[in-house]
């Protein structure tokens, strides 16, 4: 008994090649829309609409003691851990008080960065 692997001849391996190339360019382009769809969700992103959305509740009434956005003094006193830090407070929460996120749980966390500026921007 004799077994045949029959390969391809040249012309098949050029379609079969052609055709992965096709399939990883449509792939690449997928990849390249939905990076500019996010970048622009991004760059059309709304601090002060996500601020009165998520946060206004505590930081625009001094509710369960939060900085109220406009009081300078105590946004100076959170600015002087840096930014990052009162990003990550955001993203992780604070002392069991104030909540994972900010409340803002569709919000990526640049643009959780972006309101936390928006914030002490407004409290200068």
């Amino acid at each position: 008994m004799v077994y045949s692997l029959n390969p391809l001849t040249a012309l098949e391996q050029e379609m079969y090649l052609t055709g992965i190339a096709r399939v990883a360019a449509i792939m690449m382009m997928g990849l390249l829309f939905s990076s500019y769809s996010f970048a622009a969700e991004e760059a059309s992103f709304d601090a002060a609409a996500a601020y009165q959305n998520s946060c206004f509740a505590c930081h625009g009434t001094g509710a369960a003691h939060a900085p109220e956005v406009g009081d300078v003094i105590e946004w100076e006193i959170r600015a002087e851990k840096g930014l990052d830090a009162l990003v990550q407070n955001t993203i992780n929460g604070l002392n069991g008080v104030m909540p994972t996120r900010g409340l803002c749980r569709d919000c990526s966390d640049e643009q959780l960065k972006a309101i936390v500026e928006f914030m002490l921007e407004s409290s200068q």
